[in-house]
């Protein structure tokens, strides 16, 4: 064997190789190889919209968080503010009820004084009607008035 046509036939076969190779291996794997290209190229695209979309997302809540706890705040300034005004209505109300109480006391009192005195004054008349009756009924002597006096001062 010649080494000569050794390497001519080799070099024939290999052509013939690159050719066949070419022209029905080569196309589908360029198709596939494009289309694999396409998808990781769409998947990259698709990857950088989802951050986008996650970084959107993440301003929007950090700006609805905001909004959340102003809201929050005003809604608790809003109640310390009507819990501070019941708190002073209760103490008026109850200042007012308070005076209504003592006004009335001061009232039954009034009314008790005038009662005791309206009975004092009862009870010292009838004790002056019966001193007086007492006295006419006796005779009249000085020394008997003063101890009749006296006996009736002691009762009043």
């Amino acid at each position: 064997m010649n080494i000569g046509a050794t390497l001519i036939g080799q070099a024939i076969w290999f052509g013939l190789f690159i050719f066949i190779t070419m022209k029905y291996i080569w196309p589908p794997l360029k198709t596939a190889m494009d289309v694999r290209a396409g998808k990781i190229a769409e998947g990259l695209a698709a990857a950088d919209r989802a951050k986008a979309d996650l970084e959107q997302a993440a301003k929007r809540s950090n700006e609805e968080l905001v909004v959340a706890r102003r809201q929050a705040a005003e809604l608790i300034a809003k109640s310390e503010q009507r819990a501070a005004a019941i708190i002073e209505e209760a103490r008026v109300l109850a200042k007012q009820e308070g005076d209504r109480i003592l006004a009335g006391a001061r009232g039954e009192i009034d009314q008790e004084v005038e009662r005791a005195k309206s009975e004092l004054r009862n009870q010292v008349a009838a004790l002056a009607v019966a001193g007086a009756e007492k006295i006419l009924r006796r005779e009249v002597d000085a020394k008997v008035h003063a101890e009749l006096l006296s006996g009736l001062a002691l009762e009043l």
